[in-house]
């Protein structure tokens, strides 16, 4: 059996309370480190916090752990961020990362809104490879208004061109599912400078090195 000393609450100082509930929101993944959390993997007492700091609030905002809470997030947004994450992973994200800083909002708010992770992810799938592509009309765009079309996709189309390139670089193969860090860009194959719709049989996925490079080619 070893012994061992308890924690002397008289020689902790402000910045190792501090220190604690920033490494306990870290490994919790959370943004505001609740008391019950911190009573679980906290290194020294809640009582210890609130009366150094006044009130857990104050320990927390001093650890600058405290963010708004973001009320009434409208779907679109929830679904662009995890488009996005799913656009860097190369693949359908995980539970464990949805997570902050590569996700803007946590699994937890994608619990709330629609009851588990799986049907956060039913749920956009269903609204990605939804045929109602809502977007601006090619005639609101000035010297375009013969075109069929607007020049940027929206999420719907580009996570569509994602889904049947398998999210993989048509040029080269890269795929930040292999290589973490590959950068993946909806391009089109006819130029939309040369008369190229926006459509899906005109649409390819790049990645950023084989894109620019296009990009360079066609200027040289």
């Amino acid at each position: 059996m070893q012994f061992e000393l308890s924690h002397d609450k008289r020689n902790i100082s402000d910045d190792d309370l501090l220190a604690d509930l920033q490494r306990v929101a870290s490994e919790q993944s959370e943004q505001q480190v609740k008391q019950r959390t911190y009573k679980d993997f906290g290194k020294y007492g809640v009582t210890t916090v609130i009366r150094r700091f006044g009130s857990w609030n104050g320990a927390v905002k001093a650890a600058g752990l405290e963010t708004p809470i973001e009320r009434n997030i409208p779907d679109e947004q929830l679904f662009s961020t995890l488009y996005d994450l799913w656009l860097t992973l190369g693949r359908q994200p995980s539970y464990s990362e949805v997570q902050k800083p590569s996700c803007k909002f946590h699994v937890a708010t994608y619990e709330r809104r629609f009851g588990s992770w799986r049907q956060a992810l039913e749920v956009f799938v269903a609204y990605a490879n939804s045929e109602d592509m809502a977007g601006p009309e090619a005639s609101e765009f000035s010297g375009v208004a013969s075109r069929r079309t607007s020049r940027s996709p929206d999420l719907r189309l580009r996570f569509k061109v994602l889904q049947r390139d398998r999210f993989g670089c048509c040029a080269c193969g890269a795929s930040p599912s292999v290589t973490p860090g590959v950068v993946l860009e909806v391009d089109h194959i006819k130029p939309w400078s040369k008369g190229g719709e926006t459509v899906i049989e005109n649409l390819q996925t790049l990645c950023l090195a084989c894109n620019q490079g296009k990009t360079n080619l066609h200027e040289t």
